[in-house]
């Protein structure tokens, strides 16, 4: 419990150092609670503040920040080591649209049996990937295996107009 303490009103108005009691007096005729916000100083400072609006405020301002947030996803692409043409390619504009959507993508090359003997052919497919997607996407994790299936992991370019 504290002696002395500095007394903060609600528009941030000095109002001295003085007792935990004639503080308690004041915020009691003012109809306000007494708030410590700074118990670290010395004196520690308290503010008269209707402590129920400044809740029913923080919530509304964690809200607002929340709506604001977005939320990033991890797509997977999974592939083979002996993956066609073709579907190399609708799995790369599959892996852009979702690069561009903001999120990001976890390519995998699964190798089955005695496939894995062919890793350098997956490291060579990912890393293709990589280039294919380097206008809008960054290697976050370079491929690397992982028991039996290799893994890269791609995040969004972040535009540094914004």
């Amino acid at each position: 419990m504290v002696k002395e303490l500095r007394l903060v009103d609600g528009k941030n108005n000095q109002l001295g150092i003085m007792s935990l009691q004639e503080a308690l007096r004041i915020a009691e005729e003012r109809q306000l609670d007494l708030v410590e916000i700074a118990p670290q100083a010395n004196p520690p400072v308290c503010r008269l503040m209707d402590y129920g609006k400044y809740k029913y405020e923080q919530s509304k301002k964690e809200k607002e920040a929340k709506k604001k947030q977005k939320i990033i996803q991890v797509k997977e692409i999974k592939m083979r080591p002996n993956i066609e043409e073709h579907d190399y390619q609708v799995k790369l504009r599959n892996a852009m649209k979702f690069l561009k959507s903001g999120n990001k993508v976890k390519a995998t090359i699964m190798f089955r049996g005695r496939e894995i003997v062919h890793a350098p052919k997956g490291e060579e497919i990912l890393s293709r990937m990589a280039g294919d997607l380097k206008e809008v996407s960054v290697v976050e994790r370079s491929p690397k295996l992982e028991g039996r299936n290799m893994v890269m992991v791609l995040s969004p370019k972040v535009d540094k107009k914004k």
